[in-house]
């Protein structure tokens, strides 16, 4: 069983965090950051922009070798890539510079996600 990935972002200073559990009270109060409610990041799956975003995979030696081919420019660049499959999690971080490339057990079903510093959360399901 897959655990989707929730990610949330302060929309006023760019603060990003992953959220392990969230709120369940049905109260308005969530996580706040710059005294403000962090947002819901939601993940593209279509790539409707000139540089690619959406991660691709291949399964090689029981193996997912997830990646993005991305430029990675100081200003551009892919920051990080994680395969989410059985309640686990592999996230590989990337500076600019790197190949954007990770790699992790495979899992039919497992989800490979990846984040663009300007262009947000991008997300691909593995056959």
């Amino acid at each position: 069983m897959n655990k989707e990935l929730l990610i949330k972002k302060c929309m006023k200073c760019g603060a990003i965090v992953k959220v392990i559990e969230d709120c369940k009270c049905g109260e308005d109060c969530g996580i706040k950051c710059c005294g403000e409610k962090m947002t819901v990041l939601k993940p593209n799956s279509v790539d409707a922009a000139v540089e690619k975003h959406v991660p691709t995979y291949e399964v090689k030696d029981g193996k997912i070798y997830a990646r993005v081919n991305h430029v990675m420019e100081d200003e551009h660049y892919i920051e990080w890539i994680s395969i989410v499959s059985e309640g686990k999690e592999c996230t590989t971080y990337f500076k600019p510079g790197d190949e954007p490339v990770a790699h992790c057990k495979y899992v039919p079903g497992a989800v490979v996600y990846a984040y663009c510093n300007k262009h947000g959360l991008w997300m691909t399901v593995v056959e």
